[in-house]
């Protein structure tokens, strides 16, 4: 009773706390990491997508309180990109989602030895956004539309889309978010630390660099987990207990993503060198080092 007296009003889409706050965002971050909702089952996922489908749509049943409301919002949330048989609007939502929590990841881990314009920011957004949602949906498309595959295989292809779509995505995120640097170059440093000049070359080397880590870092947890589960859904024990889909298929995930992070950043230092005779002549004439070393970002 006093969870539900101290709960604020349900508004659909925003977030229970107080995000002007530290404590209030504190709380909103904590609630979305809640352990338990990896053990939420099918069918009580079903309930929540429902019952706020029918706040939407002005039908909600009597005696629904908010505490009930934010947690349906919750467990809601718990769905992403991995979920099959997704439809063309959830496809468009989780791709869009992804896209913009990689755009900033890209802003803020980029060289920022030159200052990026607003628009190169927007550019990059829009970009990765538009071809993440295009290729989505272009292969759910094709796959439905491709008859003579039998329903294990279309459910397996099916399970694999959200991968090319976001390696694709990840290259162009990557490219037009840190467009500026290809055409300002970025600081290469000599063996005592010191700026040597601006290299475009460098710059190219580093976004290459960049975008085949981000290629890297989803392909274990876009490919080993549609590819183990659709095995573990054929055992006779889950068969009979299908509400530990979730929480195993949360598990999966999970290791895999613990393994393929470390992997994926550790493919290249952070601070890379090159040889100067690859790069700018005007880098060679203003040192005597054979090799420079420039940040790559992560």
């Amino acid at each position: 009773m006093a969870e539900s007296a101290a709960c604020p009003a349900f508004q659909l889409g925003r977030s229970r706390y107080d995000q002007s706050s530290f404590l209030g965002r504190l709380r909103h971050f904590v609630d979305i990491i809640d352990p338990s909702t990896l053990f939420v089952s099918e069918i009580r996922l079903k309930e929540c997508i429902k019952l706020l489908d029918d706040y939407k749509h002005g039908t909600l049943p009597p005696g629904v309180s908010d505490v009930q409301l934010w947690e349906a919002q919750k467990i809601k949330q718990v769905i992403g990109l991995l979920l099959p048989n997704q439809t063309v609007v959830s496809t468009i939502i989780w791709q869009w989602l992804n896209q913009s929590h990689n755009a900033c990841v890209n802003y803020a881990n980029r060289n920022a030895t030159k200052p990026t314009p607003t628009s190169k920011f927007l550019q990059g957004y829009v970009g990765a956004v538009t071809s993440a949602v295009s290729i989505a949906v272009g292969l759910n498309v094709l796959i439905q539309k491709a008859n003579k595959l039998s329903p294990a295989t279309r459910m397996i292809i099916q399970r694999l889309v959200p991968f090319p779509a976001v390696a694709s995505a990840n290259i162009c995120n990557v490219g037009l978010m840190r467009h500026n640097e290809l055409s300002e170059g970025i600081d290469v440093l000599d063996n005592n630390g010191n700026v040597v000049g601006s290299s475009k070359i460098a710059a190219r080397h580093a976004i290459m660099e960049t975008a085949f880590t981000r290629v890297v870092l989803p392909m274990p947890i876009f490919v080993l987990p549609p590819i183990i589960m659709s095995y573990l859904e054929r055992l006779r024990f889950l068969q009979s207990n299908r509400r530990l889909l979730l929480p195993i298929h949360s598990f999966v995930c999970l290791l895999t993503f613990g393994l393929s992070l470390p992997v994926a950043i550790s493919l290249f230092p952070q601070m890379s060198q090159i040889e100067v005779s690859r790069l700018e002549p005007e880098i060679a004439m203003a040192t005597d080092c054979k090799v420079v070393t420039y940040n790559k970002g992560l």
